[in-house]
């Protein structure tokens, strides 16, 4: 049938739906309840005009700063560097950071025409100089754009009174080194820590 394919089509095209996964949700929906798919629907149609970015750090805020930046609580010394909107959520899940946030829409990717220029490492390097951190963490995924970027941004950094540091990338937790791919065992190598500093 044309709509359920249509629907199964669109679905598929959300990141991490194949096409299996949205033949699931596709046939879910059918089944539930009318009122639900309507919400549902004016949730999805209505969440760009709810959702913009933050003036300061640029992360995900229902009005013109977000929490975050916000709350005077939070440690005024660190800031720390992410791609996306989404990652400062996932690193504020884990309960184990309490400083500001800097989110740079991207990766350096040549390949991908994405220059410094198409990042907000400007108005990163310009918060740094205005403001009082001590400690800048670069928390960019773990990928040669990632790397990149990182690397960039310290040498934007190196005459700035900041600490420059990288989050710790390796093996995962219950792995065996057995199924572990080249390049993650040698990050984990060089990211290695003494015994005696646990």
């Amino acid at each position: 049938m044309r709509s359920i394919d249509e629907l199964i089509r669109g679905l598929s095209r959300l990141p991490g739906v194949g096409n299996k996964s949205a033949s699931r949700i596709a046939y879910h929906l059918i089944q539930r309840d009318v009122r639900d798919n309507h919400l549902l629907g004016e949730l999805i149609s209505t969440i760009q005009d709810k959702i913009r970015l933050c003036d300061v750090c640029g992360s995900f805020t229902e009005g013109q700063i977000c929490d975050v930046c916000q709350d005077p609580h939070r440690d005024h010394t660190l800031i720390c560097v992410v791609e996306q909107p989404q990652d400062v959520f996932t690193i504020e899940a884990s309960g184990v950071y309490n400083g500001y946030y800097h989110v740079l829409h991207g990766a350096i990717s040549p390949l991908d025409g994405i220059g410094p220029d198409q990042l907000t490492i400007g108005q990163l390097i310009e918060r740094i100089t205005t403001g009082d951190f001590s400690e800048v963490i670069l928390a960019m995924n773990p990928t040669e754009e990632g790397d990149t970027t990182a690397m960039y941004i310290t040498h934007l950094l190196r005459s700035s009174r900041v600490t420059t540091s990288r989050l710790a990338s390796g093996l995962p937790v219950g792995g065996d080194l057995e199924y572990t791919d080249k390049v993650t065992l040698a990050r984990s190598l060089r990211g290695r820590i003494r015994m005696s500093d646990q």
